[in-house]
């Protein structure tokens, strides 16, 4: 999953359990570990908001951006000008 959440490098941080975050942010600890865990598909702004509150952090300390594992090679060409049917290497025929 592109998107990475480090809850539980802030509850370390902060020597919190998941048990007390739940509590103090108002959802179930099921819940929070679905989020903690990465398996969440989405996140309330309100939830995040209440995270950041009681963890005393910004959401950037808790999401962050990871990229996939390695392409085929198709981003690559895109950037490259391929999919203008330019291939590589070969002379873009509207600078001729």
């Amino acid at each position: 999953m592109p998107i990475a959440v480090d809850i539980d490098v802030m509850l370390a941080k902060r020597k919190m359990s998941v048990g007390e975050l739940a509590e103090r942010v108002g959802i179930t600890p099921a819940n929070l570990a679905v989020l903690k865990n990465g398996r969440a598909k989405a996140v309330r702004f309100s939830t995040l908001a209440a995270l950041c509150e009681v963890l005393e952090c910004q959401p950037g300390d808790l999401l962050r951006w990871e990229a996939d594992g390695p392409t085929d090679g198709a981003a690559d060409d895109v950037a490259d000008g391929a999919a203008d049917g330019v291939a590589d290497g070969a002379a873009d025929p509207a600078l001729s």
